[in-house]
C-alpha cells in the first residue's frame, strides 16, 4: 500500500486493521479528511490521483475509499471500471457537487457505495465510511469462509466427490452405491470421511457449503 500518512496501530492482524483510502487532488480536503478520520482511531492513506491508487498494492485488511468524483486525469468513473476489472472489490463513496449527481447516480449502479453532496456534514462521512467499512469487513470474513471451505473439498478424493455429489442430490446412501457401483458401506465410509474434512455435521450443511462454493450438484 501506499505509504501512511498516519501511524499504524500496534499488534494489528490484518483483519483487525480498518483503512480509510482519500484520494482527491485538493490537498486541503485531503488533509481534512485525513483528520476526520484519525480523529475516531481510523486508519488513512492519502493520495493525489486515481492513479496513484491503481499504483499501490491494496492491503488485505478491512477498507473503504473516499473520492471526489470529479479527478484529473482518470475520473471517479473510469477508476471504479478498472477496479471492476481488476476484481477489487472495495466500497467507494464519491465525494461529489451538486452538478455531479448525475455521475454519482451512474456511479451507484456500476457498485458504488454512496456518494457525498458537497458541502457535507462530518457525521454523515463519517456514518458513510462506517458502513463501508463494515460492508468490507463483512465480505472479507465471507470470503475467507469460502476460501476455507474450497480448500476443505479440494482435499477431498475423486470417489469422496462423487459421493458428496449423490448425497447433496438427495440421493440415500443405497442410491448413490447403486449409482456408483460400490457397496453401501463403503459409501458409508466415505460419506463420514468427507464430512469431517469438510467440518459439517449435518446434509443441509453440507448442501449449503455446495452452494456456497459453486459445485454443481448434478
Amino acid at each position: 500500500m501506499h505509504p501512511a500518512t498516519a501511524g499504524r496501530p500496534a499488534e494489528q492482524s490484518p483483519s483487525d486493521r480498518r483503512i480509510v483510502l482519500i484520494v482527491d487532488d485538493d490537498p486541503l480536503l485531503r488533509s481534512s479528511l485525513d483528520s476526520l478520520f484519525r480523529s475516531v482511531g481510523l486508519e488513512t492513506r492519502l493520495f493525489a490521483s486515481a492513479q496513484d491508487v491503481m499504483d499501490a498494492q491494496f492491503s488485505d485488511a478491512t477498507c473503504c475509499i473516499v473520492m471526489d468524483i470529479r479527478m484529473p486525469r482518470m475520473s471517479g468513473l473510469e477508476f471504479q471500471a478498472q477496479l471492476n476489472a481488476r476484481g477489487i472489490r472495495v466500497p467507494i463513496i464519491f465525494i461529489t457537487g451538486h452538478g455531479d449527481i448525475p455521475m454519482s447516480v451512474k456511479a451507484m449502479k456500476a457498485g458504488a457505495f454512496d456518494f457525498m453532496t458537497k458541502p457535507f456534514r462530518d457525521q454523515e462521512m463519517l456514518d458513510a465510511v462506517e458502513a463501508a467499512l463494515t460492508r468490507d469487513g463483512e465480505r472479507r470474513s465471507q470470503d475467507r469462509v469460502l476460501a476455507d471451505g474450497r480448500a476443505r473439498y479440494d482435499s477431498l478424493t475423486p470417489r469422496e466427490r462423487e459421493v458428496m455429489a449423490g448425497v447433496t442430490r438427495g440421493l440415500l446412501n443405497k442410491q448413490v452405491a447403486a449409482e456408483l457401483g460400490i457397496s453401501e458401506i463403503t459409501v458409508k465410509l466415505h460419506r463420514s470421511s468427507l464430512m469431517k474434512k469438510l467440518g459439517v455435521r449435518a446434509v443441509a450443511d453440507l448442501v449449503r457449503l455446495a452452494e456456497a462454493l459453486g459445485i454443481n450438484r448434478g
